[in-house]
Order: C-alpha cells, then structure tokens, then sequence
C-alpha cells in the first residue's frame, strides 16, 4: 500500500478492458478481437444491435471485426445501417462476386461500373459476352456455398513488386496501371479462397456475414444487388430507372470516346503532361450536353409555349455554373433567362416546420409558401405583372421586392431541391414545364473492381469551396454532411426520375485537380474525433489519384463547372439580366 490515497500497488494484466457507450464493460485477454468483444456485447444487449455487425470504432478509429485489441479503450459497433458498414459490407461483397466468378469462369474480368438506386452495383464482363440468366444464376448459386461455408478473408501486407508480379500474371492492366505511380513499396491485399486482390478500405473477416444479396439479370450486365443503408436486413423491389441509366450509358460512352477508363490511365496522362487533351473533351461534352438542353428548351417554347425550367440537384452537383451555362445558351438561341429563387417562397418563420431535432428545417416541402409561389408562377407565364417577395433571414418574414413580368422571348430559371417534387407545381400544366436534375452522377473509378462513390466526389468538391469561400474547415463540413444527406434522401432522390433530362455534371479529371486542394485541408482535421475516420477514408482514395501541378490546373477553362468548387469561375460574376437591353 503506498501513502497516496486511492493508489494502489498492483499487478501486471493479462487481460484489456472495453468501455462501450452504454456504460458496459467487457474484459478479455489481450489480443481478443473487435468482432469478439462486439458478440459478446450484442449478447447482453440485443437491443442495440438491430442489424448485423459489420466493424467497430475502437478509441476514435475504424477497426475491422479481426482487429486485435492490445490495451484497454472505448469502442462501439459499427452496424450495417451506417454508412461505414454499408461500404465495408458493399466492398467484401464485391471481392465475394470476383472470387466467385474467376472460379466459375476462369479469367473472367468483372467489373464494377456504377451504384443504381434501391442499393446495387452495375456490372459489366469486360473480356466475354454477358452472361446468360442461367450462367447468372450459378454465380449466385456458388456464391451462397461460399457465404454457407463462412470462407476467411484474410489480410496480408505484401512488396509493390509482389503484387506487381501477381496482377501481371493474371493479365489485370487495370491494377498495373495504378500501381505504376506508387512510391510506398508496401501494399495490402484480401485474400479468399487462395485469390488475392487490392482494395482500398476495410474488409469483413469472413463470408459468412454476407448473406443478403442477389444478382439481377440485365441486357448489358447484371446487378450486384445489396441491402439498402434504410433497409438493412433486407432487399428492395428493384424498380426501372430509365432515366439514370441512360446517363450511365452516356458517361460509359465518354469515357470510352476519352480512353479513360480508370484512374490509373488518368494519372499516366498527368504524369507525362498528356492532360490537357483530356480536360478539353471532357469540357467539350459537357457544352455539347447544356446545348441539347438549351435547344431543347427553345423548341419546346416555339411549339408548346413552354415557359418553366425547373432546376434540381443536390449538393455540389454544379447546379449554380450549370444554370449561368444554360442561361448564356439561351441567350444564344434568343431566349432570356429570367431567374425566380425558391428561397424567396419560405414561410415566415412561425410557420417554419422543425425537424428531429427541433432546429427549423428549411430542406422541409412544407418550409415553401406553395400557395404564394403557384399563385405568382401561374400568373407570371400568364404575362400578368406580379410583386415578386423577398424572403429577409434575419427578422424571419417575407417582404415585397422587385416587379416582374415575362416578354414574349423570356423564359422562367427556377433553381431549388422541390423542383422535380410533383407536388411543388400544381397550377401549370406539364407542356409548360421542363424538368432538369443536376448532379455529378459516375465517377472514374480507382480499377475494375475498385468504385468511387459519387457522393465521395461531391463531398470533396464541396470540402475545396467551403475552405474558399465560407470559411469552413473540412472538420465543419463533414460534421454538416451527414444532414446534408439526410435532406437529399428525402427531398431530391426520389423525385430524379420525374426529370425531363438529366446533366451529368461530373468530369472524368476532377479528383486530379481536387487532390491538391483537398488533401491538406483532410490533414487538418484533427485525430480522435469522427471526422477524422471520414477523413482517413477520403485520403485513402485520393492519394491513388496523381495530382494536377499548378500549371494543369491553370489549363482548366475559366467556365468549367469545376471552378465552381476549385476557384477562378470567370462566371462568377455573371448574373443572368431580366432585363432586355435596348438600344
């Protein structure tokens, strides 16, 4: 007994100590896993685990379910509901589907191409024709011997020319290729079944977890179907998205016409200064694209009258370069814009409808004056003159602004997330209006098997503007991210389909221009706390990518939609005019 009070002399432990955010605490020897300690709490509170266990969160870090613990700490379930869960479930899915495959059909290359709402993955056989419905259905078939037989995947560190060695053999030039601008000699694989690949985040220990999936048939491919982040324990009706997956088909086209296929010819391209031609199609295709729809728009209005575009998107999608792009077009075919701002409907703020949290929630549908806005919308295509409002944030009311009337030859521009909502409109008919979703819909991916999510993109591009131009750190905008979501999910998701046409807003060498801005600003985000986990996942996309130098950023266009997020917008200062000039 020493002479300091509470101090005692003890003993050496064997044994680590787990803390979870209940007050339970769990103590097992040293070495015991995070998949252990999470089965035993699940145990003596199953209320807390609805849905299965995908990883943990030990002392502020995301672990795998085969993490050994080494010294006493917090730690807290990682479920298949949350976003890290899904990506991890999504992931060990995707590498079950490829060993699957190489064992049914050898040399068969799957690829992963993009995400499809209700939770899937479009795949594509890059070296045969589709597979049949039957041949589909005996992937499946193995793929659920393996989920039975609970297959280890296991993890190995092992040298650049080791895995170099092993991609060669096996003809897979899209891991080549990536792997040719690596400094760090060192990478990890999963191996299962004896098959080894890369991946770029956490796996599960085994297959014995990935019991809900199916496989879908389809003319081109087939979908890797898995289950939604709102519907864990189970699939979704797959329902038709003819609208997205033309833009799929579209953005495959581009690429194929850019010979880019993954980020590892991207970084070759930056590396040996060959970028330039890139960002130029690129660019290219996205004015072929704002054209369409700007002569669209003028036909639509000589034969129908039409006289509403409504602009939807969420965030970071470009939709405010996008809507100056189609105004100038306009212009060019002899319409003129005539903006009308949603955020200028809102109800005084009495009526502002709250959310979860009682914070007032202005994303709501019912957080718009609906009455006030079909009134002044029915009467501005009337040709009426109407006093159109202001919406003042600080007192929180609505106040008369401008006068506006439309000419013959202007056409209403309405940007704001209820624009595809069927509900928003109630007044006018559909001849009248035209629909236009906005978002950053593909992405290059890192390698055939390897995606990036779309979300990813968009996070990031808004990381780089926020740092900017608001001042936020990228601590601050991954902590309002979440919300973010949440409101897309609700508010523009459901509705993309009722667009008239879509506008892909991503381009096929952003993350090369992005990674320069970003990466630094993700190193700053301090460790132990959540936003570094989201951090850490971010960066270990982004390092794959080469960065742009200085002077391949200055080759972008001052009127691309990426200066919206990385600076120097020559649009920036463009408003679109209601006036009509005069001489």
């Amino acid at each position: 007994m020493t002479n300091q009070p509470n101090i005692i002399v003890s003993s050496p432990r064997d044994t680590v100590r787990v803390n979870f955010p209940s007050g339970l605490v769990l103590e097992g020897a040293v070495g015991t896993t995070v998949g252990e300690f999470l089965n035993a709490a699940r145990e003596l509170e199953p209320e807390g685990y609805t849905n299965p266990i995908i990883a943990g969160v030990f002392d502020a870090r995301l672990r795998e379910l085969a993490y050994s613990v080494q010294r006493d700490g917090a730690l807290h379930p990682v479920l298949l509901s949350t976003s890290d869960g899904g990506r991890i479930y999504r992931r060990s899915l995707v590498f079950l589907l490829v060993a699957a495959v190489h064992e049914m059909f050898p040399g068969t290359k799957v690829s992963v191409s993009y995400a499809v709402p209700d939770g899937g993955l479009f795949c594509l056989l890059r070296n045969r024709d589709p597979f049949t419905r039957d041949e589909l259905a005996r992937v499946e078939a193995h793929m659920r011997e393996i989920v039975a037989a609970d297959a280890p995947i296991e993890k190995k560190s092992t040298t650049l020319d080791e895995a170099t060695e092993l991609f060669r053999a096996r003809g897979e030039e899209d891991k080549l290729r990536l792997l040719e601008g690596r400094t760090r000699n060192g990478l990890i694989l999963y191996t299962l079944r004896g098959r080894s690949d890369y991946y770029y985040g956490y796996m599960l220990p085994s297959t014995g977890l990935l019991k809900t999936f199916r496989l879908l048939h389809q003319p081109e491919g087939f979908v890797l179907q898995y289950p939604h982040q709102a519907t864990p324990n189970e699939l979704l009706p797959m329902k038709p998205y003819p609208m997205i997956s033309r833009v799929f088909q579209e953005a495959e086209d581009w690429l194929r016409k850019m010979n880019v296929p993954d980020i590892g010819t991207l970084n070759r391209l930056v590396r040996e200064d060959r970028v330039q031609e890139l960002v130029l199609v690129a660019e290219a295709l996205h004015e072929q694209s704002i054209a369409y729809i700007a002569r669209t728009i003028s036909e639509r209005h000589r034969e129908h009258g039409m006289r509403t575009v409504m602009i939807a998107g969420p965030s970071s999608s470009g939709k405010t370069t996008f809507s100056k792009r189609l105004s100038i077009q306009l212009l060019a075919a002899g319409l003129r814009p005539f903006t009308l701002e949603m955020d200028n409907y809102f109800v005084d703020r009495e009526f502002t409808p709250r959310d979860a949290d009682g914070s007032y929630d202005f994303e709501a549908f019912e957080a718009i004056n609906q009455v006030l806005f079909n009134e002044q919308l029915a009467a501005l295509i009337a040709g009426k003159q109407v006093t159109i409002p202001r919406f003042d944030f600080l007192t929180g009311k609505s106040v008369p602004d401008r006068v506006g009337q439309l000419r013959d030859n202007q056409i209403l521009i309405i940007e704001g997330i209820h624009g595809l909502n069927p509900r928003l409109v109630t007044d006018v008919s559909a001849e009248k209006l035209y629909r236009i979703y906005v978002s950053a819909l593909t992405q290059l991916n890192v390698d055939f098997h390897n995606r990036v999510p779309t979300t990813d993109v968009r996070l990031l591009r808004r990381i780089a503007r926020d740092a900017a131009r608001r001042g936020y750190s990228a601590t601050d905008t991954i902590l309002r991210w979440e919300s973010v979501r949440r409101g897309e999910k609700k508010n523009i998701f459901p509705y993309q389909e009722n667009a008239d046409v879509m506008f892909n807003s991503a381009l096929a060498y952003e993350l090369a221009a992005l990674r320069p801005l970003v990466e630094p600003l993700l190193l700053q985000v301090e460790p132990g706390t959540p936003p570094h986990i989201e951090a850490n996942r971010l960066l270990s996309f982004l390092r794959w990518v080469q960065p742009f130098t200085v002077t391949q950023e200055q080759r972008i266009p001052d009127t691309s939609l990426l200066r919206e997020f990385i600076g120097g917008s020559i649009l920036d200062a463009y408003h679109p005019s209601d006036v009509e000039h005069k001489d």
